[in-house]
């Protein structure tokens, strides 16, 4: 403004430079990137057997299966949907590829082709049930939790008569098949011997994936303001149904990805796993940042809240506590990430 012929600057505070600490505490895996190292340091204190480094393959191992659909939920909640069938959905693939390898004589890799186009059909289904009836996607991934529960019981009683898949572990292909999906390296340090799954490769490589797309791609930026604000998203040229139909095949692509490494892993697939699964990817993705209102959340930070989750099931165990505990445990982690991502955004802001 001017006041006799003096002209005085006034300072705006939204172009004001952030600092540095600044735009770390608005990171919105920061909280549990603290989180982790807290829970760390308290099992490394209290249970013996977890500083043996021979145990961290276990972690990693238990940490990756959680990760691997942490990661496609995290998207899917920062673009302000749910999606609660995604932990049977990994069940359904798993049963679909032995199920049609043994029922109709073919070669694994058959079923296992099959098994990709039904777990994407279902994210498909996921995503056009949300896009064209605009119900809640809390009520329509409900429903296809309730339906794929169902047939995942039912068929496999009319198969097998009982509630595992068909052993076919003899049958042509899965060998291969194994060696893709299930393989172990073991990694000689000193006299230290780690064990490693390819389930963790899975999670590394679907957290940089993901990560990269969230934050170097166009799609990413659509994902964010999808999630934010639908209405202005769609306003502002976005393909919003296009993007969460898109979130939606991730999921299903990762369930198959998890089921497959199931199969092979253990040869077979009880057709009643996986139910309440889907609440521990959530709760991964709330304890990386993610938040519930959608547009806003972290591809790190859900792969962050999978290894807490890992550290914590396997430290009670090293720590000869009841595992009883564990949901216990578990509910207060998530209640302190969620409370201490919030209190580091409001002090970023006030800064």
């Amino acid at each position: 403004m001017t006041s006799a012929g003096l002209t005085v600057a006034v300072a705006d505070d939204r172009t004001r430079p952030r600092t540095p600490a600044t735009r770390l505490l608005l990171r919105p895996e920061v909280g549990s990137l603290v989180a982790t190292l807290v829970i760390l340091g308290f099992f490394l204190v209290v249970a013996p057997s977890f500083r043996n480094i021979d145990n961290a393959g276990t972690v990693l191992y238990n940490a990756s299966t959680i990760g691997i659909m942490a990661v496609p939920i995290a998207l899917l909640m920062i673009g302000g949907e749910f999606d609660l069938s995604a932990g049977v959905l990994v069940t359904t693939a798993g049963l679909a590829a032995a199920q049609l390898a043994w029922w109709f004589n073919l070669n694994v890799w058959v079923g296992v082709g099959l098994a990709l186009v039904l777990a994407l059909v279902v994210g498909l289904a996921n995503g056009l049930l949300l896009t064209r009836t605009r119900l809640p996607s809390f009520l329509t991934t409900l429903a296809m939790f309730f339906v794929l529960q169902g047939v995942n019981l039912g068929v496999t009683r009319w198969v097998e008569g009982g509630v595992t898949s068909p052993t076919i572990s003899d049958m042509a292909g899965f060998a291969s098949a194994r060696a893709v999906f299930a393989p172990e390296w073991t990694l000689t340090l000193g006299s230290h011997i780690l064990h490693l799954k390819v389930t963790i490769l899975f999670w590394i490589l679907l957290t940089v994936a993901g990560g990269w797309t969230l934050l170097r791609t166009r799609q990413g930026n659509w994902i964010f303001a999808v999630g934010g604000d639908e209405g202005a998203a769609r306003a502002s040229g976005v393909p919003v149904r296009g993007t969460k139909v898109a979130l939606y095949l991730g999921v299903g692509f990762c369930a198959w990805l998890a089921g497959m490494h199931s199969l092979f892993a253990y040869s077979v697939v009880q057709s009643g796993d996986g139910v309440g699964n889907e609440f521990i990817y959530i709760i991964a993705a709330v304890i990386g940042g993610c938040l519930l209102t959608g547009g806003s959340g972290s591809v790190v930070g859900a792969t962050l809240g999978a290894l807490i989750y890992g550290m914590t099931q396997l430290g009670i165990n090293y720590a000869g506590w009841n595992p009883d505990w564990f949901k216990a445990f578990l509910g207060v982690m998530l209640l302190g990430s969620t409370l201490v991502n919030v209190w580091l955004k409001r002090k970023a802001e006030r800064r």
